[in-house]
């Protein structure tokens, strides 16, 4: 992935999500482009035109600190976004190999410690999973397994979250919500570009997912990012019908660039009584019979 290009097409894209009226400038009447003019965004800033245009060009490298907070505040970035454009300016010198994640191995090769496994087998209650940027599930509980049975099914998904989402028919009926989980998806894989932009595995990823999947191709062009921790989302599971869980998701120290995500259900909702069900049907090998789908 060119750092140059992401700069550039990342700061456009900000640049014209922000109105003149939301940056409390006049709009007048004739204005050609969506959002805020480059001198617009370079006065916000306190900096040149020409100094603001070299940077939207994709030029980073050695920018201080200072600069870099004067144009997330003109762009009115978010936390995330602050983020990802400190990300691209550490790549574009090379400090990034001091702070990014070290590379991690293939998917194949990886395998948690018998504590992370233990631990994740404790977890009871809810889904509980090890997945990395790429969003691979790298290590699951049982009941993420059946919770995820979709995503295991089948192998063309290769246990990814961003491929089952884009690739797998079945995701339409997982995900009721189908549109809001692509967002995410690809908010998490573009977050993931500019804090490790030299991992090859993904890149082919996105390479294959924006090859085959129009609907990816057009939310990877919005270069929308996130940070994806907490909130709560509505599935419909093929055995247990409809569920709204809570999720959470932990940063692993131990394991730099990896995340464990736990979904729960509120104490006494039809969610947690669902969840009881899925743990019944994954401990025992005749399941129950199937929900009847609720046309999501």
């Amino acid at each position: 992935m060119d750092n140059r290009d992401e700069v550039r097409e990342f700061l456009t894209s900000r640049r014209a999500k922000i109105t003149p009226e939301r940056a409390g400038l006049p709009s007048g009447s004739r204005r050609r482009v969506p959002g805020l003019r480059r001198s617009e965004v370079a006065a916000l800033a306190d900096m040149s035109v020409e100094y603001y245009a070299k940077l939207e060009r994709g030029s980073l490298a050695g920018v201080s600190p200072a600069v870099l907070e004067a144009l997330a505040r003109a762009l009115r970035l978010d936390d995330a976004e602050r983020a990802h454009l400190l990300n691209l300016a550490q790549a574009a010198d090379g400090t990034d190999a001091l702070t990014r994640p070290r590379r991690r191995r293939a998917k194949d090769q990886w395998r948690p410690h018998r504590s992370l496994q233990w631990t994740l087998d404790a977890v009871t209650a809810g889904p509980a999973f090890v997945r990395n940027g790429r969003m691979d599930v790298l290590a699951a509980n049982r009941l993420a397994r059946a919770f995820y049975a979709d995503l295991y099914a089948a192998p063309g998904n290769q246990a990814n979250l961003a491929r089952f989402n884009f690739l797998d028919p079945a995701s339409r009926r997982f995900y009721p919500d189908w549109d809001q989980a692509a967002d995410i998806a690809v908010a998490i894989l573009r977050t993931e570009a500019g804090r490790n932009p030299r991992d090859k595995d993904l890149h082919d990823l996105v390479g294959e997912l924006s090859t085959r999947s129009d609907e990816f191709r057009t939310r990877w062009g919005a270069h929308n990012v996130r940070h994806h921790g907490t909130g709560t989302k509505r599935f419909h599971h093929h055995v247990v019908g409809d569920l709204t869980l809570a999720y959470e998701g932990l940063e692993m120290a131990a394991e730099p660039g990896l995340t464990l995500t736990i979904y729960t259900a509120q104490p006494g909702s039809p969610s947690e009584e669902g969840l009881r069900l899925l743990a019944s049907w994954a401990a025992t090998p005749v399941a129950p019979s199937p929900a009847p789908h609720s046309g999501n």
